[in-house]
């Protein structure tokens, strides 16, 4: 798998609210080009470009710029973060989705050392193996791993249910009649939550319970899925590949046919961006706590 293709599929997903349209999005940026995916739950829209696109769609589209592919990667990584990333902060650049005939396309607008910034993110339908890359294999291993989980909370409330009835056999009696429970039945309790629970809990909507809720496990379950491609080609586990450009670009004069001026030079130093891969969470062993019943 390429740099882009894997670090885009370790990215979270993100809810967008352009205009009229609800779209969840994801997008990889480096200093070699970007992968941008984007859905609106109808359809899935895909864009992967390298340097040379980036070079060429930047001379059409600003005339006015000269400067190397990657301070316009790292213009366009600074322009997303905001939108993508931290919903707080709100991004310096308009946005606008539109779509001509099966492809979307994403319109930004900006400024860059105080000259109008353009950019469109040339979107087209995402073949079937995208797809499933971002889409049906993680949801199968998210629910798969929602289902394990399941499980074990049930194999838990077995254990206290027989634990109680330890403490009652002994003799032990509630001191608040309000903490009483009854003995937990699997089969009766996922009954009900079919019929009171699950037309709450499965609605999708616009997609943005999906982003809020699950994206850890989403991560979790990619980068699982990552890992076990390369463990079974025999190359170890993925290296994390930094995202953003270089800093500093915007303060950085660019070429202007009316006044002439130095080009934007590339700087030498790189450093991680927020639209690269998240880090892998350090997982330690937990030692159990004895568990303590609810008798006196």
């Amino acid at each position: 798998m390429e740099k882009l293709e894997q670090g885009l599929l370790m990215q979270p997903w993100a809810w967008l609210q352009l205009a009229e349209n609800s779209l969840l999005a994801k997008v990889y940026i480096t200093k070699q080009g970007y992968a941008l995916l984007v859905s609106d739950l109808q359809q899935v829209w895909h864009e992967q470009v390298d340097a040379r696109v980036v070079s060429q769609r930047a001379k059409e589209l600003n005339k006015r710029l000269t400067a190397p592919p990657a301070a316009f990667l790292c213009h366009l990584d600074d322009l997303l973060r905001p939108l993508l990333k931290d919903t707080a902060c709100p991004s310096k650049a308009t946005f606008v989705c539109d779509h001509v005939a099966e492809a979307l396309i994403l319109r930004v607008r900006s400024e860059l050392s105080g000259l109008p910034f353009y950019w469109n993110f040339h979107c087209t339908l995402a073949s079937p193996s995208v797809v499933s890359q971002h889409l049906i294999r993680p949801l199968m291993g998210m629910s798969l791993a929602l289902q394990c989980q399941v499980r074990e909370l049930a194999t838990v409330l077995h254990m206290k249910d027989l634990e109680i009835q330890d403490y009652q056999e002994s003799g032990a009696v509630l001191s608040r009649d309000r903490l009483k429970t009854e003995p937990f039945e699997e089969n009766t309790f996922l009954e009900q939550f079919m019929v009171e629970k699950l037309p709450e809990a499965c609605s999708v909507g616009d997609g943005r319970p999906f982003v809020m809720n699950l994206q850890s496990l989403y991560m979790a379950v990619t980068r699982q899925e990552i890992q076990g491609r390369q463990k079974h080609q025999g190359t170890g586990d993925p290296q994390p590949s930094s995202s953003a450009s270089p800093q500093g670009t915007e303060n950085q004069l660019l070429n202007q046919p009316e006044e002439p001026a130095p080009s934007l030079p590339v700087p030498e130093k790189e450093p991680p961006g927020t639209s690269g891969p998240v880090h892998r969470p350090q997982l330690s062993k937990v030692k159990r706590k004895k568990l303590r019943g609810l008798f006196s």
